[in-house]
């Protein structure tokens, strides 16, 4: 089989063998009668979406041969397994950032595993920072195109020759995220009369750990993003994988207002963002609506084809 490399900001050639991911997901396989359709990575604060599923087979991700290790406080760091009503998924509690010192690469692994082992309905949830007007804490934005800073820098996950199994060698970014499921949720919401908490965006990936300037966050607001955060690099993935991709970020964060924000010591002065908050920490507060968000995500897996 090929091999992929990448280059870790620079520096040394990382090489991650599809052979690996294939052995990883043939151990899941052989571990687990499960054999999930949706594949949800729980971002943070959204761990306990896992506790919904039924007849669970739970791994560390430490027992999970070659899998990476989640470093960031508060991730269990676990992938379960199980049934929701019928439906069968696998949750990840915790992903991988280029921040923990990761390859691109090591951060797309898991979305390759989900491949081999059959899902084809991927959501992604994270923590955001806002600046747009109309998302406050709590509120939910489902992502209907991103903006990927490092991919803009040629840091990209499909870097290094391609494998034909996973996806084509220049996958289209058009409809990343797939039109159907994002009416979906809408339509969800709306029967569950929160339509008010949940709006589509535009969503900006950094590499982290630090939170935006002042100038960058500017910046972002005229390029037109409303949400920021450091994960979804592995959005390339997705795509390239043919699987279909549901993803949304809430924003339930440690929020900084204008007069607060860091790197701005001068409480007058006046930048033209409408709610520069920056991108929340990996442990953020709890989200004030997170059980409309569980049962939002439930019906949603629930209403999957």
């Amino acid at each position: 089989m090929s091999k992929s490399w990448v280059s870790l900001w620079g520096s040394e050639q990382v090489c991650v063998c599809a052979v690996c991911v294939c052995k990883t997901a043939d151990w899941l396989l052989s571990q687990t009668k499960h054999r999930p359709q949706v594949a949800i990575i729980c971002g943070s604060g959204l761990g306990m979406l896992a506790d919904a599923l039924k007849c669970q087979d739970a791994f560390h991700y430490t027992d999970i041969p070659g899998f990476p290790q989640s470093t960031v406080q508060g991730h269990a760091g676990r992938l379960v397994f199980g049934e929701l009503k019928g439906k069968t998924c696998v949750c990840m509690q915790g992903r991988f950032h280029m921040y923990e010192g990761h390859s691109l690469c090591k951060t797309t692994f898991p979305v390759r595993v989900f491949k081999l082992l059959g899902v084809e309905t991927l959501i992604v949830t994270n923590a955001a920072g806002s600046l747009a007007d109309g998302l406050k804490p709590g509120d939910i934005m489902i992502i209907k195109d991103h903006v990927n800073f490092p991919g803009l820098g040629g840091f990209n996950p499909l870097n290094g020759p391609n494998d034909d199994k996973f996806g084509p060698r220049f996958p289209a970014m058009s409809a990343c995220y797939n039109p159907g499921l994002r009416c979906l949720a809408m339509d969800i919401a709306k029967q569950q009369g929160v339509a008010e908490l949940v709006q589509e965006g535009v969503y900006a990936a950094v590499g982290g750990p630090n939170f935006e300037t002042i100038a960058e966050a500017k910046l972002m607001h005229r390029l037109g993003v409303d949400a920021v955060g450091t994960p979804r690099t592995h959005t390339h993935t997705h795509t390239h994988t043919h699987t279909h991709t549901h993803t949304h970020s809430h924003f339930g964060g440690v929020y900084f207002d204008l007069h607060s924000f860091p790197g701005d010591p001068d409480p007058n002065n006046d930048h033209d963002i409408p709610n520069p908050n920056p991108s929340p920490s990996p442990n953020p507060n709890p989200n004030p609506n997170l059980n409309l968000i569980l049962n939002l995500f439930m019906t949603l897996t629930l209403n999957l084809a």
